[in-house]
């Protein structure tokens, strides 16, 4: 059993790294391979591995953490296409600045839209994880917000195929 929680916390750090990885299908199966295991145990491990991941996105945002030199935009020339794709982004980069700026002004509204973040996965947990470092969320709050969503989240998940599998029997 140490294995398997081993294992499903490795699963969690890779998916909160590279979001390609699904630890909710990982948390399904493994409880299904192995019912045994206790759900809270498996949440709270899970919640674990998935907010240390999420951490460096955090401190990465919030400017705590020194990105490689590959990932610092280099200057180039303007070309058409650049022009083209900064017209075409020019929104986006709008609304996130004003995003960002009612994160500053409202820190326990950027707390709520991260914790409800942790728990259902929307707005994208990706997403609020940056945010919240760009917000500069206290990095307990941040803590603590995400490992509670997340422990629920993962806790409920493993515990639904008991649920309902006692529901149809």
């Amino acid at each position: 059993m140490l294995a398997s929680l081993l294992i499903a916390a490795g699963v969690a750090f890779s998916s909160a790294l590279i979001p390609l990885v699904s630890t909710e299908v990982f948390v399904l199966a493994l409880i299904a391979r192995e019912p045994e295991i206790p759900c809270l145990a498996l949440g709270a491990v899970v919640a674990v591995a998935q907010v240390l991941g999420k951490l460096l996105y955090y401190l990465a945002a919030r400017g705590s953490l020194r990105l490689p030199s590959f990932m610092h935009r280099k200057d180039r020339p303007l070309t058409d296409r650049r022009i083209r794709w900064q017209q075409r982004t020019k929104r986006i980069r709008g609304w996130l600045d004003r995003l960002t700026e009612k994160c500053h002004k409202h820190p326990h509204w950027m707390t709520g839209t991260y914790g409800v973040s942790a728990v259902v996965g929307l707005p994208p947990y990706m997403a609020t994880t940056v945010l919240a470092g760009l917000a500069k969320m206290p990095m307990s709050t941040f803590i603590a917000a995400g490992f509670a969503g997340r422990c629920l989240r993962f806790t409920l998940l493993a515990m639904s195929p008991a649920l309902i599998s006692g529901w149809l029997l």
